[in-house]
């Protein structure tokens, strides 16, 4: 009963991964060339991400989203139309019944849905955002198409870096426990915590993981780099530190130095290992300045 429960919890938190390696890279976003659009009027965001950056741009654009807990509590997303609810794939009638001139998705995410779109003539954006820098450029093109001034956002991005300091602090960022996942460089996280001053011990390691950005560790591994700093991501289903509990019966865990000095920090799944939303990156920056 146990390990069936640790392998569906687990099986959820890979496809949270997974989605979220699937919507971040540097390489050309797939879908229409955004750039043939005239100005976009009514848009439908797929990703809460996007739906996020376009709100914040002008939200007077955005006429409908996808279902998210982020914005749960943001009054300025109450009342636009839901075109999909949790982990279900969005709604086409819904969509098309918004009359967008532009619908912005995810690559590798609800690819049936997207492709039907683009099938009945409605242009498609899809988007990958693995670094900083895919971050920026994504809300500059973004902001173009919908003819809004991306800068106030993008300076408001740079204030949630630290400046630029020497490393000093080794840090692992561990998402699971059976297996041990770690981000890599090729990662959001990794490519986050490149911007604050610790090393990522996981950046440059390649593994037998099935999910992109992210690799494989032994117990025997994670002693051997053995970092001053543990961060524990707790899934969308995690909403206690039941990760970090369950950390904490393995018998290599109190023999670690970052256990040994009492710096282990849980952090959100949001922000750190999905972006989300713009405050989700703003918290995880936040914690992250705070820790190291």
């Amino acid at each position: 009963m146990y390990n069936r429960c640790i392998s569906s919890i687990l099986a959820i938190l890979l496809s949270f991964i997974l989605l979220a390696c699937s919507t971040a890279s540097t390489q050309q976003p797939l879908g229409t060339n955004i750039n043939s659009i005239q100005t976009a009027k009514k848009v439908v965001a797929l990703s809460s991400l996007a739906a996020d950056i376009i709100s914040q741009l002008d939200q007077t654009k955005l006429v409908g989203i996808a279902g998210s807990k982020l914005f749960k509590d943001h009054p300025q997303f109450q009342k636009l139309p839901r075109v999909s609810e949790g982990q279900n794939p969005p709604n086409l009638e819904k969509i098309v019944a918004l009359k967008p001139d532009l619908v912005i998705g995810a690559e590798g995410f609800s690819n049936q849905t997207t492709d039907k779109l683009k099938q009945l003539g409605i242009p498609i954006y899809l988007t990958q955002v693995k670094t900083w820098e895919s971050l920026e450029e994504i809300t500059k093109t973004l902001a173009k198409s919908i003819d809004a001034d991306p800068q106030p956002l993008l300076n408001r991005y740079q204030t949630f870096l630290p400046e630029k300091q020497n490393p000093t602090l080794s840090t692992l960022v561990l998402v699971s426990r059976q297996p041990i996942l770690a981000p890599n460089k090729n990662s959001w996280a990794g490519d986050l915590l490149d911007k604050f001053s610790t090393i990522n011990v996981a950046a440059s390691l390649q593994g037998s993981s099935p999910i992109g950005g992210y690799v494989t560790l032994s117990a025997e591994k994670v002693l051997q780099v053995n970092p001053d700093v543990i961060i524990v991501v707790n899934s969308p289903q995690q909403t206690d530190a039941a990760l970090l509990d369950s950390f904490k019966k393995e018998a290599f865990w109190k023999e670690l130095k970052a256990t040994k000095n009492n710096r282990i920090y849980v952090f959100d799944y949001y922000g750190l290992v999905n972006p989300g939303s713009i405050d989700a990156i703003e918290k995880a920056c936040k914690q992250l300045k705070q820790v190291l």
